[in-house]
């Protein structure tokens, strides 16, 4: 389960203070396929990264599984990324010069694994998402659609309880997006992950079990 309780994050710009969060409060409970929807600027790609450990609040707890993200420790911060947390990003994020097996395989550089096992886990999940044809291939070789498939299954490659989706669609036509959204809801169904989407979209949000608007900050609902 993840809490946030009070989570404040500010952010000085020169003489100024920005409010990114304002007192916020959200339990997101195991397995939910979800939506965070607010505009430019409303502070919903700054949730995601609280969420996601990529940053902290300036005030109140973030907790997962009991543990406080807040009070960890850069360490445990990175351990907590690695092994419980996938990051799907709108630009795609990938190594031009690495091939789709190689890009998916990279988090996997990190750990024990043996390059034989990093291989056959990130065929696993490039089957998964529909690119089992596509190992050799370079980010430049494919469609938008594509590049966010195989961005999804570098997401998936440690099995990670939480999916952070930060504006999947947003490079992606009408109906590509709907398969991405598809395939997402296919991965909360059948790995149980709890799935996160952040978007400006309505109408992908739409798609979603549950929908949390942000704007100024604060939620509204």
């Amino acid at each position: 389960m993840i809490e946030l309780i009070n989570v404040c994050k500010e952010y000085k710009m020169g003489e100024d203070t920005v409010h990114a969060l304002r007192g916020v409060n959200l339990v997101v409970n195991d397995g939910e396929f979800m939506a965070v929807v607010g505009s430019s600027g409303s502070g919903k790609s700054t949730l995601m990264h609280i969420i996601g450990g990529l940053d902290r609040p300036t005030d109140g707890r973030i907790v997962v599984d009991e543990d406080d993200l807040g009070a960890a420790s850069d360490m445990k911060l990175s351990k907590y990324r690695r092994e419980k947390v996938g990051f799907v990003f709108q630009s795609f994020n990938l190594q031009p010069s690495l091939t789709v097996l190689e890009n998916v395989a990279l988090p996997l550089v990190f750990t024990r694994e043996h390059r034989s096992e990093r291989k056959r886990r990130a065929e696993e999940v490039l089957e998964l998402v529909g690119l089992g044809d596509r190992l050799k291939h370079r980010p430049s070789e494919l469609s938008g659609g594509q590049r966010q498939r195989v961005s999804i299954a570098r997401a998936l490659i440690n099995n990670p309880k939480i999916i952070l989706a930060d504006e999947p669609t947003g490079n992606l036509d009408s109906k590509t997006s709907e398969k991405i959204v598809d395939l997402l809801k296919e991965i909360n169904s059948i790995r149980k992950a709890t799935v996160i989407i952040v978007t400006h979209d309505d109408k992908i949000a739409s798609q979603t079990k549950r929908i949390i608007h942000i704007s100024d900050g604060g939620l509204l609902n």
